[in-house]
């Protein structure tokens, strides 16, 4: 789970597998490991918003890690928000609770 060391919001929750775990310590920005293209990747490799490591911890059980950050850049949700978690359920619907912080598509160019 990746948080804002300054704010407290979550902005994304990632897959680590333990390469990735050990890059993100080395090097002090997250990296994942993505599942579906089988690599690993830094946040920010396309967009430039990295995530600056401040802070890791673990959970009891020792099976998921919250990773405190410093978002350099906008956002960092894929869809242009400042956070993945950028809808609310009401009433029974999922709407947008927040306005875009910058425009994927000058962002990730085909």
């Amino acid at each position: 789970m990746i948080q804002d060391d300054a704010t407290g919001r979550v902005l994304m929750v990632g897959f680590m597998n333990e390469e990735a775990f050990r890059k993100t310590v080395e090097t002090g920005f997250a990296t994942f490991y993505s599942r579906s293209r089988n690599k690993l990747w830094l946040k920010g490799e396309s967009s430039g918003h990295r995530l600056v490591v401040k802070d890791i911890s673990t959970d009891c059980d020792l099976d998921t890690v919250l990773v405190k950050v410093e978002a350099l850049g906008p956002g960092v949700c894929h869809e242009g928000y400042q956070s993945c978690f950028f809808r609310r359920l009401e009433n029974g619907d999922w709407k947008i609770s927040e306005e875009k912080t910058y425009d994927p598509d000058s962002v990730y160019k085909s």
